[in-house]
């Protein structure tokens, strides 16, 4: 490979051409093994996934809020219904990512994953689970978007991600 540069240009491109080279060598060399990794969802933050999937989960047809979940609390340990309008599908999202990273994985599992502190009044604060039947209507949509599948996998029965889900959450990862 042969570089022609202006004189002027020289001082200004002379460390890229070191630096360009060194790669150049590395790439080159037969005794080492270069490879090139892309993100995951293990490398990224829940937040920001759960946010580039929502996007995406709005555009399908069969993931969307029942009539009912606008009255009901997430958990009997809440005291209040949730006050973001898409909830439904920020959970979704979030069941779908945790779902991929902990699958094969059921309904009692996530119960504990989303439940939380109930306040007792004066009565020392336990522990107490999310609502098992808003986790499961959306695992049921979510497994009729084709994006979790149920599966037993030795002896654990559960659900896991489906490759159209991984591929869904490899381009949340990618997207900027």
């Amino acid at each position: 490979m042969k570089i022609t540069l202006e004189a002027r240009l020289f001082p200004l491109f002379f460390p890229m051409l070191l630096f360009s080279s060194a790669i150049e060598r590395l790439i080159n060399n037969p005794r080492l093994s270069l490879s090139i990794t892309m993100a995951t969802v293990y490398d990224v933050k829940a937040g920001e996934l759960n946010k580039k999937v929502v996007e995406e989960l709005k555009k399908s047809q069969n993931i969307k809020m029942p009539e009912w979940a606008n009255f009901v609390k997430t958990g009997h340990g809440k005291d209040r219904v949730p006050a973001d309008k898409d909830w439904w599908l920020v959970r979704a999202a979030a069941i779908l990512r945790r779902t991929y990273m902990l699958g094969p994985i059921g309904v009692a599992k996530l119960r504990t994953k989303y439940g939380g502190r109930k306040n007792r009044g004066a009565a020392p604060e336990r522990f107490a689970r999310a609502s098992g039947k808003i986790i499961r209507v959306m695992l049921q949509q979510l497994e009729k978007e084709g994006l979790i599948k149920q599966v037993e996998k030795s002896g654990h029965k559960g659900r896991i991600v489906t490759p159209k889900g991984k591929s869904l959450l490899d381009k949340a990862v990618r997207k900027k």
